[in-house]
């Protein structure tokens, strides 16, 4: 897969900007601020729909400007147009100008990979950090897995809410929460499921990944879910167990919506005894694994993206991880300077230069 052009509209820095892409290596090049950023965030945006920045989506709309448009030109197992439009109004999605009424059928159409500093926080931070990694890559490959866990996530509100009332009103009836519980179960056991055959997957990948960039074997992700080893009629009979105390929290305590993977070497939570150094690499093990999934579940290779890791990494580190990029994959590498990227990799690379939201030759 890649992405053959791209133009912008009014997106952060980036007024009016046109430009075609290598269909394997670019090599955006830029000082802090100029710009280089927000073009993959960009790209990112187009295939996801939204920011991996985390921020206010309305922010990626230039200031005093009403909306912003994306639009790209996809070259894969299926060649289209692709287009996101954010305002006032909301967002909207197409493709070959067909508008798309809902977004979760817009995608997992574009296969995105991205590695970026803020990845260094997903081990340290709270679980949830780690359940949005697992989502948002299950997503891209699974349609069906993002609807479940939107319907999941709609019906375990609606059971908190109805939580509330039973504990204010002893003379609420059950049978409704029986029915929302009941509901949340099935789903969660397909997410379940689906999380656990990924995580099987990337298993098989990482160890042997993270060994050919760091030396260090025996790196392994670790699954801890309430739903482990249980069957459905087990898990039932806990709900039950806890109905008292989640009607006094208003929340449900048990459940997917509380997963969450380890990063284990050698045993070693990389969480607790880690150097920032092994967490980093871990990460990027961990998306180059995904690179190798993807490729093998959809017959194509995803778009690749390194934003700032050069800056951070010897030489003989990124080497290693050369071994593991394809000449079929498209990959976009952010540096603030060429000197932190060697010969190889500037070898018959498009460089993009950035200035202030323009592009200069």
């Amino acid at each position: 897969m890649e992405i053959l052009d791209l133009k912008l509209r009014n997106f952060r820095n980036f007024r009016n900007l046109n430009i075609k892409f290598n269909k394997n290596k670019n090599i955006i090049i830029g000082n802090n601020g100029m710009g280089k950023t927000n073009l993959i965030e960009a790209i990112y945006v187009l295939g996801l729909t939204k920011s991996f920045r985390g921020t206010n989506e309305n922010i990626i709309i230039t200031k005093n400007e009403n909306s912003t448009k994306i639009e790209g030109n996809i070259n894969g197992n299926i060649k289209a147009n692709y287009q996101i439009t954010l305002s006032s109004n909301g967002k909207k999605a197409k493709i070959n100008n067909k508008n798309q009424e809902k977004l979760s059928d817009y995608l997992s159409k574009i296969n995105i990979i991205l590695f970026n500093p803020d990845d260094l926080k997903i081990i340290k931070n709270s679980p949830s950090s780690r359940r949005k990694l697992l989502n948002i890559e299950i997503s891209q490959l699974n349609n069906q897995y993002l609807k479940k866990l939107t319907e999941y996530n709609h019906i375990l509100k609606q059971r908190n809410s109805y939580l509330k009332t039973m504990y204010i009103n002893s003379f609420t009836s059950k049978e409704y929460l029986d029915i929302l519980t009941d509901k949340l179960i099935n789903l969660g056991i397909d997410i379940y499921n689906e999380r656990k055959k990924f995580i099987d997957k990337i298993n098989k990948l990482i160890s042997n990944i993270f060994y050919e960039i760091t030396d260090e074997k025996a790196l392994v992700i670790k699954y801890n879910s309430c739903y482990k080893d249980i069957t459905q009629e087990k898990i039932r009979k806990k709900y039950d167990e806890i109905l008292e105390k989640d009607m006094m929290l208003g929340s449900t305590t048990f459940g997917i919506h509380h997963d969450d993977i380890d990063f284990l070497l050698n045993d070693d939570n990389l969480r607790d005894y880690g150097s920032e150094g092994q967490q980093k690499n871990a990460i990027l093990s961990f998306k180059l694994a995904e690179v190798e999934i993807f490729n093998n579940q959809l017959g194509e290779y995803p778009i690749l993206i390194l934003d700032d890791l050069f800056s951070e990494l010897d030489s003989k580190k990124i080497n290693n991880i050369l071994k593991f990029l394809n000449k079929d994959i498209q990959i976009f590498i952010t540096v603030t300077d060429l000197k932190y990227v060697t010969d190889e990799i500037k070898e018959n690379s498009n460089i993009i230069k950035i200035n202030n939201g323009k592009v200069e030759e």
